[in-house]
Formats: structure tokens, sequence, C-alpha cells
């Protein structure tokens, strides 16, 4: 079945010095073959020549926000404020689209004749060369529901895109894992769920300091605490402590 439906994307960049890694994730979006795109690009005020390379393609960005935020998910806020388009999604500065055609390639592996709420799929870890190290260990289930993040973050936030329609802003009081609760939450609401089954997105893989990755679990913790009750996120919490323990 030939497939009309040409929906629109907001691709959202947010960025704070980040010219060593930015060039690569504005060109994986520009050169998308699928152009019902709107590409948004939320600066923190950079203090390196960030917005020197922002404005070397600025006429291929539809909007340019540089000022100073409270953080990561606060300008992801001013990012969906911004948004228009019919689903919303987040590429980090470093991260990129796998290839030129995925978008086209996700827009193609919708069957029906409405848009789903969700699409997602995979994520590839890459170097900053980008090249390909291996496969995010978490990978996306056959049929994604709000339960499924009892197991941890199975869907990667960037291989995640919802429609706009249906998300809330990020809530600040997480400063490391508002995603998570954020797409938990968008799941909450959401009817249907379609996997892509494609590689989405390439991520950049920079390790987060142990500290920080602390301070996530407890996050995460609280998060699911909140969303799935306290017994059942403890039981599942045995499991994540064991698995860090057994990766380490």
């Amino acid at each position: 079945m030939h497939n009309h439906l040409t929906p629109k994307f907001s691709v959202i960049t947010v960025t704070y010095n980040a010219e060593a890694v930015l060039e690569d994730t504005i060109q994986s979006v520009i050169s998308q073959t699928y152009h019902h795109v709107e590409y948004i690009i939320v600066d923190g005020a950079s203090k390196d020549n960030t917005l020197s390379v922002i404005n070397r393609y600025k006429e291929h960005i539809s909007r340019i926000v540089s000022e100073p935020d409270k953080g990561l998910y606060d300008a992801m806020n001013k990012g969906i404020k911004l948004a228009t388009g019919d689903y919303l999604c987040f590429l980090n500065a470093g991260d990129s689209f796998h290839e030129d055609d995925t978008l086209q390639q996700m827009v193609h592996s919708i069957t029906g004749k409405e848009l789903p709420d969700i699409l997602y799929g995979e994520t590839a870890l890459v170097d900053k060369e980008g090249h390909f190290l291996r496969m995010r260990r978490l990978s996306a289930p056959q049929a994604l529901t709000w339960k499924s993040f009892k197991q941890g973050m199975l869907v990667c936030h960037q291989a995640f895109f919802a429609k706009t329609s249906l998300v809330e802003p990020y809530d600040l009081q997480y400063r490391f894992s508002a995603d998570f609760d954020w797409c938990i939450r968008v799941m909450k609401k959401a009817r249907t769920l379609h996997n892509t089954h494609l590689t989405i997105i390439d991520y950049l893989e920079e390790g987060i300091t142990t500290q920080n990755r602390k301070a996530s679990l407890r996050e995460r913790f609280r998060i699911m605490a909140r969303h799935y009750g306290w017994l059942s996120t403890t039981a599942h919490h045995a499991w994540f402590v064991l698995r860090a323990v057994l990766k380490k």
C-alpha cells in the first residue's frame, strides 16, 4: 500500500559549548532526504564557537535561540514550546540520525492510515569519529507500553518520537533523569506506539561520571516509585544493582 502520510518532524538540538561535536549533528539533520522537517536549536549562551557553527548553517535551521538557561531540561522545554511539527524529537549535540534517509524510512514503516502517537526504534553507539562501536545494551521491546520502563529505559530518548500534541514539559525537579519520567508520562497518554524496527540514532558514547550515574540512579528510583509503586520498584532495583555490579 502506498503511504501518503507526510508528518512534519520537529527536531530539537540543545547545545552548550558543543562546537567540537555539533557540526555532525546539524549535517545529519539537514541532509535528511525527507523534507517535512523543522529544525530548532536551543543554545544555552555558549562561550565557545558553538554559535559560529550554528550560523554557518542558519539558512537550514528554522529557529535558533541562544540565551542562558537553567540546565539541559529547561532548554529542552524551550524547544518544546517552539515545536510546530506532528512529532517532536531531541537530537543532542554529538548525536546523529543513523542514515540520510532515516526519517523517510520511519514514515514508510507506518502502515495504517493514521499517525501513531509514538514512533520508536533502536540506537547504535558510535565514537567521536562516528565509527560504530556496538548497539545499545537495552533494546526496544517489540510492543512498548508505559510499563516497559520498569525494566529501565528500553528506548533511548533520542530514538523516541512523540506526537507534539501529547508532550508535556520536562519536570525540572529531576536533574539527570527527567527524560525517563517524561517518556513514561507521554506513554501513559499514548494509544498507539509504533515500533519502526529501524536503527534510528547514532549516539555519541561519552562516559558520564560515576558520580552523575549514582545521582541519576537515585532519581530514576524516585521516578519509578512514583509511576510504578514502591514495592515493584524496589524489586526491579535489586536487579539493576546486580546488573550494574555484573557489568563492572
